[in-house]
């Protein structure tokens, strides 16, 4: 099978559109389709942009009719955390503050809290696997840390779902369950200096950062830091304490990931890994797809591009 794989979407259906196009996908019978290749998304399909339902209307069919595969994002395990109680009252990713309901709040206005849509959508959410190994191809959302799927396979009889005693440990800090749920969906990530700090790109307080956990090159904060370069600057260039790798060969298959909102034009992290995920819900950004046709080598001609739509 050729897959095309394609990178975080956060409700920005247009692009989405102008991309499938791209890649040779019609529109029959109410689902995009190719004669002959399939997509597979790397999660992310909510939150930020303003096209939430038009998103879920477009890969949802796809999903169910067998001409794309997916995985699941942090930000569908993010919904499926707010929306399912604690026994002890309140709900696994708290609804006080008001942080996570404004970083969730453009699928909540789509999609009102509580209503029969929106339990339908948590439900279908839940189907998505949190890793996908097809032979040839890995994707993953974050990080292929194989000792920490591994672990979850074995506590679940070998699903690669996110079954319910999973989630509600996941969202218990120190549970090693939290630690590879944060690790394969959010990345690895490791503490800087004391007394050294960052924003992000929603203007939160960082003290700690998202690494290239395959780099065995990366020997100071700077060079290990994952993310977009624009906040690069801001980290501080000591080497750096502790060890923040994850083990994945040059010869193990091609994995593809998606979450760490990259800048600039697509290329390869290594031989044998890409992120796909280049800030379409960034004015400038765009939403990118790698089509692989069996290669063990990616290669820097298979990325495709469209740049954000802007729908007014």
């Amino acid at each position: 099978m050729k897959y095309d794989i394609i990178g975080d979407i956060h409700g920005h259906a247009e692009s989405l559109k102008n991309l499938l196009n791209e890649l040779g996908y019609r529109l029959t019978g109410g689902v995009y389709r190719h004669k002959n290749r399939k997509i597979i998304f790397l999660g992310d399909f909510i939150d930020r942009g303003s096209y939430q339902r038009e998103v879920i209307e477009i890969v949802r069919p796809m999903i169910e009719r067998g001409t794309a595969l997916a995985v699941m994002g942090n930000h569908e395990f993010n919904a499926i955390a707010y929306a399912t109680p604690k026994l002890n009252g309140g709900y696994l990713r708290g609804h006080k503050g008001g942080k996570n309901r404004k970083q969730h709040a453009a699928f909540l206005d789509a999609y009102p809290e509580g209503s029969p849509e929106y339990i339908d959508q948590i439900t279908w959410f839940k189907t998505l696997p949190l890793w996908l190994d097809l032979g040839g191809i890995r994707v993953i959302h974050a990080c292929w840390d194989q000792l920490a799927i591994e672990r979850i396979k074995q506590s679940q009889s070998g699903s690669n779902l996110l079954l319910d005693e999973t989630l509600t440990k996941a969202c218990e800090k120190g549970s090693w369950q939290y630690e590879a749920i944060e690790t394969i969906l959010k990345g690895k990530e490791i503490s800087l200096p004391k007394g050294i700090n960052f924003r992000d790109k929603e203007g939160n307080e960082r003290h700690h950062i998202r690494v290239r956990w395959w780099d065995q090159l990366a020997r100071t904060y700077r060079e290990a830091f994952m993310g977009p370069k624009s906040a690069r600057t801001h980290i501080p260039n000591d080497p750096i304490k502790g060890y923040h790798l994850v083990e994945y060969s040059h010869e193990s298959p091609p994995v593809f990931l998606g979450h760490y909102w990259l800048e600039g034009e697509p290329e390869r992290l290594a031989t044998n890994i890409a992120c796909l995920d280049y800030s379409v819900a960034k004015p400038g950004g765009s939403l990118v797809a790698y089509r692989w046709d069996g290669e063990t080598t990616l290669t820097q001609d298979k990325f495709v591009a469209v740049k954000r739509q802007e729908v007014g």
